[in-house]
């Protein structure tokens, strides 16, 4: 019996020597378990850290043309529609910083306000994924379509995510003080509805974690595409190229669109792409070098795959 005691003893002096597993914000390694497929670079806690150039490239492309490239590569839940915005004619990107909120449950809240004292955090848990964004971000929440009582920011924690962030916010929940979250200078955020009533009887449960937005999955790091159309959640580890195939495709589409004004294209409205009709889009652009974004050698890279997709 002694050493059946001693050994409990040892095992649960093993176990509280081992690191404390936070509940609501993931781990570094539950980060790298989700996005293991992200070979570039990382925030300090393992969400990935696409370029800032990249997220300005992305402003500029429809959604179509990125939808299209995701598609083909077997990615056909990223899209939602039905937004309302702050500003619903200006359009944004960024990377995602995910949050999940479920309704109170009284034994869960008590333990998740304990977490929250044990980790020096302060404020109602709807601000603590505030205190995590970084520039470039998009706040993105799963709020389970709440609007009334679902306003996950007001004008205060509105002026927080913007002072983070200097983008925005994807919120499948509601906001208050719409008036004053518009006139945040350099500011935007899409959400389900407005309401006047205060945040209540909803409970933060992750940050970082996967979350479902509408019909979309988010994982942390993927790039945040909001346009009037609706919100395009990019996987991070597509991001680059879906960008650069999209770009591609809107300078196809200009020159066609130049042909068809001129008279130029016969009846191939939508294309009629041969080899020889790529070598003048190539003419095109070394004459329109400005609306080239992309590196040159990453253009020629795309020209040349589709030359011989139409051989």
């Amino acid at each position: 019996m002694k050493r059946f005691l001693g050994r409990v003893v040892m095992v649960c002096a093993l176990l509280g020597a081992l690191p404390a597993w936070a509940q609501v914000k993931m781990t570094r390694d539950q980060m790298l378990f989700y996005t293991s497929e992200w070979k570039g670079d990382r925030f300090p806690d393992g969400r990935p850290r696409l370029p800032d150039s990249l997220l300005q490239r992305a402003v500029n492309m429809t959604i179509e043309d990125v939808w299209e490239y995701l598609r083909a590569h077997g990615y056909r839940n990223q899209f939602e529609s039905g937004w309302q915005a702050l500003h619903i004619d200006k359009p944004f990107a960024g990377r995602a910083l995910t949050a999940q909120y479920m309704p109170t449950r009284p034994d869960m809240a008590r333990a998740i306000r304990d977490e929250g004292k044990a980790e020096g955090r302060v404020g109602d848990n709807n601000s603590w994924p505030i205190a995590e964004l970084q520039p470039g971000d998009v706040y993105v929440a799963d709020g389970f379509g709440k609007i009334i009582e679902g306003t996950l920011i007001g004008s205060n924690l509105g002026n927080g995510v913007a002072a983070h962030t200097h983008t925005g916010f994807v919120f499948d929940a509601g906001i208050r003080d719409q008036e004053e979250n518009r006139a945040i200078p350099n500011f935007n955020g899409f959400y389900r509805g407005y309401d006047p009533s205060a945040w209540a009887d909803m409970e933060l449960t992750a940050i970082n974690a996967p979350v479902r937005i509408g019909r979309a999955i988010v994982l942390p790091g993927d790039l945040v595409l909001a346009k009037p159309e609706g919100v395009l959640f990019i996987p991070a580890i597509l991001a680059e190229d879906a960008i650069s195939s999209a770009e591609f495709t809107a300078l196809t589409d200009a020159f066609n669109f130049e042909l068809n004004q001129q008279g130029k294209n016969g009846g191939q409205f939508e294309g009629g792409w041969t080899p020889e009709k790529y070598d003048a889009f190539a003419k095109w652009i070394d004459a329109h070098p400005e609306k080239l974004k992309m590196p040159r050698s990453e253009f020629d890279t795309i020209l040349t795959k589709a030359k011989q997709h139409e051989r």
